[in-house]
């Protein structure tokens, strides 16, 4: 006769635990697969092209070093049930309370995500920052301002969270590349601009920065280098897929979107790191120019014979950083 084997507890709760996992992984994939996307910016595309007309570059690794701990998928905000994630990366060793620094990737406000910038956030771990790469709702999902508010919402996630991550709430750092750049100079020269908080989440912490690190992030929508693009009704620019709008049909809102209309005594300091193309550089000096009168301080960095994409690549990554890093220890008065 055959008796019935019964499982064990450890073994019960294993599998209510694998259970669980699976039912987790479901939701978050149905979530992600639910979202529209768009692809055209991917670190190995991207790299395709550079390397076609650069075969000396070489991408930037994202491997994590001993030293470096990360804490990855954190949802900082819920709208409904789209979750938004953060990652954190940090030194392991360190005495007190550190700068951190938001990290925005680019992809013209439609493609790109938040891993392009996990090299760059390693980096500055390894230099005592606590790096956070940001996922925002990119333009197939929601138009502008929607990335705007959601950038706000991670700021003030992280001085609500500052205590359990060691972060120094009084140092706050937006850095971005491309539309990630102009995304990093909207929120800081936005600071204490009520009309573009957004959110209800934490509002009782600021969503001021310290200070800006725009990589080849415009400042002018209004420049004919982007105004001018809309003239193909098939082929919507990166601009009209974001606001909406082309620039003739509503050229307000392009004025809206621009950071170099909010320019004022609030604006923290910021360093503008560009290409060698031009038309990347739109607003930098009219910009600069502002913050001159209003005696806040910023410097500039052009880096000779570079495509746009040049953040993520070697041998341009180290300048790159080493701007960024000295910058960031000026302002934040680190030896």
């Amino acid at each position: 006769m055959r008796t019935k084997k019964t499982m064990t507890g450890k073994k019960l709760s294993a599998l209510k635990l694998a259970v669980s996992l699976l039912v987790i992984a479901a939701a978050s994939y149905a979530q992600s697969s639910s979202i529209l996307r768009d692809t055209s910016f991917t670190i190995n595309g991207t790299a395709a092209k550079v390397t076609m007309q650069y075969p000396f570059t070489k991408l930037v690794d994202s491997k994590i070093p001993k030293t470096v701990i990360k804490f990855g998928n954190v949802v900082y905000a819920s709208l409904g049930d789209r979750k938004l994630h953060l990652d954190i990366f940090k030194p392991k060793r360190y005495a007190g309370l550190l700068p951190a620094v938001v990290i925005i990737h680019g992809g013209g406000w439609r493609s790109g995500d938040r891993s392009m910038e996990w090299p760059t956030a390693i980096h500055l771990a390894e230099k005592g920052y606590v790096a956070v790469t940001v996922e925002y709702r990119l333009s197939p999902e929601a138009k502008y301002p929607a990335s705007v508010y959601d950038l706000k919402s991670a700021v003030r996630w992280l001085r609500a969270n500052a205590g359990k991550y060691k972060i120094d709430a009084d140092k706050i750092a937006a850095s971005g590349c491309s539309s990630g750049g102009e995304l990093a100079a909207f929120i800081g020269v936005t600071n204490s601009n009520k009309k573009f908080a957004g959110g209800k989440t934490n509002s009782k912490y600021s969503a001021d920065v310290q200070a800006v690190i725009d990589i080849d992030g415009i400042l002018d929508f209004t420049d004919p280098n982007e105004s001018g693009k809309d003239t193909i009704l098939s082929k919507p620019s990166a601009g009209k897929a974001w606001l909406g709008y082309s620039f003739k049909e509503n050229p307000e809102i392009w004025r809206e979107a621009s950071p170099i209309n909010y320019v004022d005594k609030n604006c923290p300091p910021i360093c503008f790191i560009n290409s060698s193309l031009p038309r990347f550089h739109a607003g930098r000096d009219s910009v600069i120019s502002m913050l001159n009168r209003l005696n806040i301080y910023s410097e500039v960095h052009t880096i000779a014979n570079t495509p746009h994409p040049f953040w993520l690549f070697h041998p341009w990554f180290d300048e790159t950083f080493n701007y960024m890093v000295k910058f960031l220890d000026r302002i934040f008065n680190r030896k």
